[in-house]
């Protein structure tokens, strides 16, 4: 049997994308999750990162694992191990593929997958349509005490669809001891419980984006003493979308070289790049003196394989030449 992963990627809109492989493959025309075969030695998730990276240049979060699914296609059996994951690179650099696209939940069942990858979109539907979790979550939310760290903890770390994301969102903008233990897990040892916490904030803050003012400096003050890339980038974006004016002036020059550093960075991941050039621009509002070194550097990521970075540079080298017009 031929272990393979696959990842049912999801953007920002909650579309998820799918490939399909060419006329000479041996599933032609069909299309799929994208994934590969997992090399001797290697950890499953780790397999599922480096093919994304190789097959698409996409940097991937990974959120959750999806039960495995077997299949005998006469020529080759599999057990295909799917994991469910977040990207802010919409822009897939095809390798293997001849086409992508990106659907909303509900079209997955129209699709001409391959047939292990049919069972993997029945199981993903399943999934963010069963209600359990988010009943739940209303259990244990409704009342004013958010209930013990523990029962929080293990909701959050349970979240797999973007509806049980929102609901706990929408529950921690009106109940503050929630919001306050939110921040507190986004900074625990434990990466998954500080990715989930970290990624409910960013959608906390979409809602109530007030509610993160008190807390800009203090998450400022922690970037460069996180050793979670996933947390880093909840945070960087949370910033981005931020009044950056709202942030005490003492953590601008912190901010400036965190966001720099990353930019310059050649194994900084695609998403905490792209919010460190929005921050930059913001304080390139504030600071025009900054306008020449950020020009320079997004410059320089034109040469960058990935089509994300390159569009999104593209587009803040307008707004810097558009703001020095106005100038």
């Amino acid at each position: 049997m031929i272990n393979v992963t696959c990842a049912i990627i999801r953007n920002e809109d909650d579309e998820v994308l799918v490939v399909q492989r060419g006329e000479l493959t041996d599933h032609p025309l069909k299309w799929e999750f994208p994934g590969g075969k997992i090399n001797p030695g290697e950890k499953e998730t780790d397999c599922i990162i480096r093919e994304i990276g190789e097959e698409l240049s996409m940097d991937i979060v990974i959120v959750a694992q999806l039960p495995s699914v077997e299949h005998d296609y006469g020529h080759k059996h599999i057990r295909l191990i799917p994991f469910v994951c977040d990207t802010l690179d919409e822009l897939p650099v095809l390798s293997e593929h001849i086409a992508y696209r990106w659907l909303i939940a509900s079209d997955l069942g129209s699709v001409n997958f391959s047939e292990a990858d049919v069972t993997v979109a029945k199981s993903y539907l399943d999934t963010i349509h069963r209600g359990g979790s988010i009943i739940q979550a209303e259990t244990v939310l409704s009342a004013k005490d958010p209930g013990s760290d523990l029962e929080l903890q293990e909701m959050v770390n349970r979240m797999i669809s973007m509806k049980e994301v929102e609901w706990v969102a929408a529950s921690a903008g009106e109940n503050p001891a929630i919001f306050s233990k939110l921040i507190g897990f986004s900074f625990s040892s434990d990466r998954k419980l500080a990715f989930h916490s970290s990624w409910t904030l960013t959608k906390v803050c979409d809602k109530y984006p007030d509610l993160i003012i008190p807390h800009l400096g203090m998450i400022t003050e922690s970037l460069n003493k996180l050793d979670n890339e996933s947390a880093e980038r909840s945070f960087l974006r949370i910033i981005s979308l931020s009044d950056i004016g709202k942030l005490e002036k003492r953590y601008h020059g912190k901010l400036t070289d965190h966001c720099f550093n990353a930019l310059r960075s050649g194994f900084s991941a695609i998403a905490i790049k792209a919010y460190s050039m929005e921050i930059l621009y913001k304080l390139t509002v504030i600071y025009p003196e900054l306008a020449n070194e950020l020009a320079a550097t997004l410059s320089l990521l034109q040469h960058e394989a990935s089509g994300g970075i390159l569009s999104r540079s593209r587009i803040i080298l307008n707004k810097l030449a558009a703001l020095a017009k106005a100038r």
